[in-house]
């Protein structure tokens, strides 16, 4: 899960000296953060997939009253270009989020997304058990990541957004 700290600077947008915590919590296997370096809160989650020889899978969410941040990781994705511009259809388990979502490779196995900020997306994972990614003409590197108790995450990552220092 050395890749959660790497994508927490990512969404920061620097790498600054070392991984200072300033606020941190776990609700299950979520780890909540506010680092020193970062204006925002994370919420992000790891796991390895044994149905899918046993790959790294990761999530991190942040967001402000602007936007709201999600990054993947996927070990089983090998994106060539840094900064290309992916199309995906967003879902959940019991509901659609977005049509062709922007998404920007980070390195070859990250990909960010940034929305404005709507309360309803917010909403809609919350009641997720997995989140979706449906690439444009791509279904190899389509992906569903499980991200239970999603909801519980996500509230302790707004504690977090409202009483960070």
């Amino acid at each position: 899960m050395k890749r959660c700290f790497l994508v927490a600077a990512l969404l920061a947008g620097t790498l600054s000296a070392g991984p200072a915590v300033a606020q941190q919590s776990k609700v299950g296997d979520w780890t909540i953060e506010k680092r020193n370096q970062d204006t925002h809160c994370n919420a992000s989650r790891g796991y390895k997939d044994k149905d899918d020889e046993n790959r790294d899978y990761v999530i991190v969410i942040t967001y402000s009253d602007k936007a709201i941040v999600i990054v993947l990781i996927y070990d089983g994705w090998e994106w060539d270009k840094v900064g290309e511009i992916l199309r995906a259809n967003v879902g959940t388990d019991d509901s659609d989020i977005m049509q062709k979502a922007k998404w920007e490779v980070m390195d070859k196995t990250t990909v960010r997304g940034i929305f404005e900020y709507d309360q309803s997306i917010m909403e809609r994972l919350s009641k997720a058990k997995r989140l979706t990614l449906d690439f444009e003409d791509d279904d190899d590197d389509s992906i569903e990541m499980q991200i239970p108790r999603a909801g519980e995450a996500l509230a302790a990552l707004k504690f977090c957004e409202e009483n960070r220092r």
